[in-house]
């Protein structure tokens, strides 16, 4: 009775075993998932961003040609003014009185070129008669030229007064936003003195004056020459305020400077921006997104998919055609938007993995699933079940 207990007591062990390594072996094992993202070649505007100082377009400080005192002043400070207007009256009483003077004698010199006119005409006459000698009427003539150049001269002077008269009025060179005035009424200012009454700056448009490493520009240069990418010079500049916004209005490259900075080693880039609000100051600090060049099929792959080895390699983790996950030496070179530029290492069709990586190795099989885009997730394989 015990022995027969005692089988059955065997039986059922090795029963019970049998059915729980059948539970374990015949299930097969989930493989993880992961997010994948298909690389596509598409063309891409290669940007680099400067930073830069703003300029006005033009610049004028406004200096007396005359001496005299300030009569009245004529604008607002920090006003717009047109070109030619009025700024400031200078007492002009002088003036007036040599203009008046000059005026005077142009009437003699005229009067004394009449006479002249007459005398030469008799004398011309008398001596055809032979009732006058030669000489008398080469001194006639001699004579009139003399009423006439005195003319000329008396002119002349009529001119210069009233230029003199015209700048007791001091105008606007240029039109602008004017500063503040450095005198007042009643100061005393002299011809082409130093210090200018105030300064007229054009705003709009504005200058962005931006600073090029020379390593950059000839980088470029090489890439252009080699056909790598299409120059991009007439693509507009996006300008960055102080805050990191957009200004709503873009520039255009205007020049590049022929020469080097010897202190920094940059090259100067000019972009004139269009500044109807008059937002952009001179003297603002502002970064600019400028087009360096155009590269077709180029392959752009998501910065989280990159990683950065202990040893600062850069490198991707890629599922092939079998399911199975590789790591891939990535060349990357600069940012568009949020992902990389690939140089070396990835090509059109290869599907990168964007999310999952940290519970996959090289080697392992994988389930992949196209990334998340447009609010749709697209399965590209259906699950594979792990080797046994």
């Amino acid at each position: 009775m015990r022995k027969r207990n005692l089988i059955f007591g065997l039986l059922a062990t090795a029963s019970l075993l049998a059915a729980c390594g059948q539970e374990q072996g015949g299930r097969p094992a989930m493989v993880p998932e992961v997010s994948v993202v298909t690389l596509e070649p598409r063309s891409v505007t290669l940007t680099r961003e400067l930073p830069g100082r703003t300029n006005p377009y033009k610049v004028a400080e406004v200096r007396p040609q005359v001496h005299g005192l300030v009569q009245e002043q004529l604008f607002r400070e920090g006003g717009i003014v047109d070109a030619s207007q009025p700024l400031y009256q200078l007492d002009d009483a002088t003036y007036q009185a040599d203009f008046a003077s000059a005026n005077a004698e142009l009437q003699s010199a005229r009067a004394e070129r009449n006479v002249a006119r007459l005398k030469a005409d008799r004398v011309a006459n008398l001596v055809k008669s032979g009732a006058v000698s030669a000489q008398d009427h080469d001194s006639a003539q001699a004579a009139l030229q003399q009423a006439e150049a005195a003319v000329a001269k008396a002119t002349a002077a009529v001119q210069r007064a009233r230029v003199n008269l015209e700048y007791a009025r001091i105008s606007a060179p240029i039109a602008g936003r004017i500063g503040k005035s450095s005198v007042t009424q009643g100061a005393l200012v002299t011809a082409n003195q130093s210090q200018a009454l105030a300064t007229i700056q054009q705003l709009d448009p504005i200058y962005v004056d931006l600073n090029q490493s020379t390593s950059e520009l000839l980088s470029l240069r090489r890439a252009v020459e080699a056909g790598k990418v299409a120059d991009a010079r007439d693509l507009p500049v996006t300008i960055l305020l102080d805050d990191g916004t957009a200004y709503e209005h873009r520039g255009e490259l205007e020049f590049a400077e022929a020469r080097v900075d010897p202190t920094t080693g940059s090259v100067l880039l000019r972009v004139v921006v269009p500044n109807p609000e008059h937002m952009l100051l001179p003297g603002m600090y502002v970064r600019a997104v400028i087009g360096r060049g155009l590269r077709q099929d180029a392959i752009v792959v998501p910065q989280q998919a990159v990683m950065r080895d202990p040893k600062g390699n850069t490198n991707a983790m890629v599922v092939n055609a079998e399911n199975q996950v590789e790591l891939r030496p990535v060349s990357v070179s600069q940012t568009i938007g949020d992902g990389w530029l690939v140089e070396e290492g990835l090509g059109a069709g290869d599907r990168v993995i964007v999310e999952g990586l940290q519970k996959v190795r090289p080697g392992v099989s994988v389930s992949a699933v196209e990334a998340v885009k447009e609010g749709q997730v697209v399965a590209t394989d259906a699950p594979v079940a792990a080797d046994s």
